[in-house]
């Protein structure tokens, strides 16, 4: 990374109250750039993406987006500078239809900015009147991720994005990540599917016992690299 990242984790700590989950962590996502997070469950990664996106408060460190210091600024804040975000849970309204899930947040209602996405994942306009609720947890996993990378945002962060989802719309998942990233979008991306990794990582990230054990750049080698570190 040559020029200022996008977004600096800076020595991040932080969890749930007086309990430490995130030790210490340290990283950064370039602009055109997919940063991947992975590691086996219940190391950390999610309490990570809370710390970041504002629904946690840090012990201490930093969050750095396009140079301005988000450390303690509300979510909804983080969202307004350009910080988007897909939760690993709670990815839909469910009480509302599928074009409500896409349309609510704003005022146009225009579905037209979900054009491309409907295109490669064409049973979300198929479902348009269904309700999100009777969705099965995989097209919930992808509504929630066209209604992410639809943003105009800078930064795209998701959460477990392929939970549920089958193999052919993962791979269209990562087709639409490069895509954004193309233009100039970054990434940052809590992955256990080393498929998806391998698609759209520039760097990897492995964690565990809430801290960062290893780094990768690139994909050569990627997939041995963590499996032989963890066994994932």
């Amino acid at each position: 990374m040559s020029a200022a990242p996008l977004l600096s984790i800076e020595n991040l700590t932080g969890g749930y109250g007086e309990i430490v989950i995130v030790t210490d962590m340290s990283l950064a996502v370039a602009a055109g750039e997919a940063l991947c997070v992975t590691g086996r469950n219940g190391v950390g990664k999610s309490t990570l993406v809370r710390l970041v996106t504002g629904a946690l408060k840090p012990a201490s460190g930093k969050v750095i987006f396009e140079g301005e210091d988000l450390t303690f600024a509300p979510a909804h804040g983080r969202a307004r500078q350009g910080m988007g975000y897909a939760p690993q849970e709670g990815v839909v309204f469910d009480t509302l239809s599928v074009a409500e899930n896409l349309t609510l947040h704003h005022s146009d209602r225009s579905l037209e900015r979900y054009r491309e996405l409907f295109a490669m994942f064409p049973r979300l306009p198929d479902r348009l009147g269904q309700r999100a609720g009777t969705l099965s947890g995989g097209e919930k996993k992808i509504l929630s991720f066209c209604r992410a990378l639809a943003e105009d945002t800078r930064l795209v962060i998701l959460d477990e994005p392929t939970e549920g989802v089958q193999p052919e719309n993962i791979a269209l998942m990562a087709e639409a990540i490069n895509s954004a990233k193309a233009v100039g979008r970054g990434f940052l991306i809590v992955e256990q599917n080393l498929s998806l990794v391998e698609a759209v990582a520039d760097h990897a990230a492995l964690m565990d016992h809430g801290e960062c054990i290893y780094t990768h750049s690139g994909t050569v080698n990627l997939r041995a690299e963590l499996s032989r570190r963890l066994k994932i």
